[in-house]
């Protein structure tokens, strides 16, 4: 017989979305936010941050092999990566795989994340000890307000836009990102879903924000289940290399199971909502 034990997140005011748990795994309050862990049965075991679903074992190649390896295809030598978040591993676990990569250094300013997904999420957290990873428990906000010209690509891998990630999505940060870049270096950050009003509203601030500091700036999609309404985006930033001119024979993808040539351009292809608010951030 099934559980009877739920575990729901609150989307927005009016969408819920409910898993049907085994078992429960862990639950705990950081000092940053609370933490749970479940066994589900649809997606496997679960990392809930603030009551917000994360990451789940059974679709997590989708949102990480995305926020990684277009940029990480993008540029042509990507030696040295910064991850701000992702305290889950999973985007340190698909940069270290690209062998242009020299150094892979992971800014999370919760380690209970990290400790907790080393534990119930092997799967996704496997990387932190591998010889091209650095870990830093800090604040990734200050860590790069620290930093001048010294990463090839900086991937913001964060929470919702609240609690300890809210300045994670501000202008100022951005520039600061800017200036912690590279002459050629790249940013790619997680913009939340299109479909939803007050994302649609987040992802133009954030589009124009981008569009004042760096010289080109492209939103793209991917598709994951577990997400509010399942279309994601993420928005590129670049001072260099256009993620369009990449050419497909020379693209890397080691056993990537959602990214391949093809979808590193199709991603970029917006349905036409999507372009029409896109359209007004250009106006403005």
């Amino acid at each position: 017989m099934k559980s009877d034990l739920w575990i729901t997140e609150q989307q927005t005011e009016d969408l819920l979305i409910s898993f049907r748990v085994k078992e429960k795994l862990h639950e705990e309050k950081t000092d940053f936010q609370h933490l749970s862990l479940v066994d589900t049965y649809t997606y496997g075991r679960m990392l809930f941050l603030d009551h917000c679903v994360m990451t789940s074992i059974k679709e997590e190649f989708v949102y990480h092999e995305m926020i990684t390896w277009v940029a990480l295809n993008t540029h042509p030598c990507p030696q040295n990566v910064l991850i701000i978040g992702g305290g889950d591993g999973g985007a340190l676990r698909e940069v270290v795989k690209h062998p242009r990569v020299k150094s892979a250094t992971l800014v999370e300013i919760d380690e209970r994340v990290i400790i907790n997904s080393q534990k119930y999420l092997p799967e996704i957290g496997s990387a932190f000890e591998h010889p091209k990873a650095k870990v830093l428990i800090a604040d990734g906000i200050k860590h790069v307000q620290e930093r001048q010209n010294e990463y090839n690509l900086i991937i913001i891998d964060s929470t919702d836009p609240i609690g300890p990630a809210e300045g994670l999505f501000s202008a100022d940060f951005y520039q600061a990102v800017y200036q912690a870049l590279r002459e050629d270096g790249i940013m790619v950050a997680q913009t939340e879903s299109p479909f939803l009003p007050k994302d649609r509203k987040l992802i133009k601030r954030i589009q124009a924000d981008l569009r004042k500091i760096y010289s080109l700036v492209r939103l793209y999609l991917a598709y994951v289940p577990i997400y509010p309404t399942g279309m994601w985006s993420f928005s590129l930033a670049s001072k260099k290399y256009d993620p369009l001119k990449v050419n497909k024979q020379e693209i890397i993808a080691p056993a990537t199971r959602y990214y391949n040539s093809a979808i590193h351009h199709a991603a970029f292809v917006l349905p036409s909502f999507v372009q029409e608010f896109l359209q007004e951030v250009e106006k403005c």
